[in-house]
């Protein structure tokens, strides 16, 4: 392949503990490759002094450049810019608080020199995961892949390498909710995986809440799945069913058995269930109609602010 540069972009958010241990590590690996490289970080809208330690590391090692957005602008958002950025033949895209381990980079180029476009990583394990969460993360692949409009692979994370080709191919796509490893699924190309086990956070805790997963969650499902559309579809043709069925059912006790039919309660429950199916339909229609609303805006996908360094090569 000749001389090979690379770059490693890292979305960070409140990492001001992590970075100097994630550069120590970064930079060992990288060095060890050999070619140039840059390590291109992305703060998003940090309220700590995550971008002040980055400006002291890019004056003092050329490799190491950043932006810092206007605000939080979101994970995707922040791993969008850092690709758009990236001028490396390889693209390496991992967080930074270490538990998407900088050791795994080799064996990642690796993979791409077999002549893969994209290599994803599979986490095998996570130090210090609820089990719930666990649960949370099968049940949204099983459901996302049940009618998705290609395969996104379980257990997936945003600690990827993609090639220059695939990189240009991912920078076309504009759309305003982004699930970046769905997208990466969709724009093909020759793609395969390296497991993992996801060490513990250096520092600090989760920026992911559960109300910031369920939205992440939507956000894939609304992405690439109309299942959500279906689901109330088939809903609806069983509450009909039913509605069919207890209508025969009372005309056939009024007119055949002649008994009056009281039915207050039944029909109450009845009405009380077409309702919550309503507004569950109004509900994901809803969603459906937000991301067209958010996308017809076409505002930037995010707004940088400030940068740090410039290009290593």
């Amino acid at each position: 392949m000749g001389h090979l540069t690379f770059s490693v972009v890292v979305p960070v958010f409140n990492e001001e503990p992590n970075i100097d241990e994630f550069l120590k590590r970064t930079l060992k690996v990288m060095d060890s490759l050999g070619g140039a490289f840059e390590i291109v970080f992305v703060d998003d809208g940090s309220t700590d002094s995550t971008f002040k330690k980055i400006l002291k590391w890019a004056q003092s090692r050329k490799e190491v450049r950043g932006l810092r957005f206007s605000r939080n602008f979101g994970h995707q958002a922040a791993i969008t810019a850092g690709i758009d950025e990236a001028y490396g033949d390889a693209v390496i895209v991992m967080d930074g608080d270490l538990q998407h381990p900088p050791e795994l980079i080799p064996g990642m180029v690796k993979a791409w020199r077999d002549g893969y476009n994209i290599v994803n990583t599979r986490r095998e394990e996570t130090e210090g995961i609820p089990l719930g969460k666990k649960l949370f993360s099968k049940a949204f692949y099983k459901l996302i892949n049940i009618d998705s409009e290609v395969p996104i692979l379980a257990d997936a994370a945003d600690f990827r390498l993609m090639d220059r080709a695939s990189v240009e191919a991912f920078k076309k796509i504009r759309e305003q909710d982004r699930f970046v490893r769905g997208l990466t699924s969709w724009i093909g190309f020759a793609q395969t995986s390296v497991p993992y086990r996801a060490e513990a956070r250096h520092s600090g805790r989760t920026k992911y809440t559960v109300a910031k997963m369920l939205k992440f969650a939507v956000n894939g499902v609304t992405s690439f799945s109309t299942l959500p559309l279906k689901f109330v579809g088939y809903m609806g043709l069983f509450v009909a069913t039913l509605s069919f069925a207890y209508a025969c059912y009372a005309l056939y006790v009024r007119l055949v058995l002649d008994i009056a039919v009281e039915g207050w309660t039944s029909m109450l429950v009845g009405m009380l269930f077409l309702g919550g199916v309503q507004l569950i339909g109004i509900g994901v229609l809803g969603a459906y109609i937000a991301r067209i609303f958010r996308q017809v805006k076409n505002r930037p996908l995010y707004i940088v602010q400030e940068r740090a360094g410039g290009r290593a090569g």
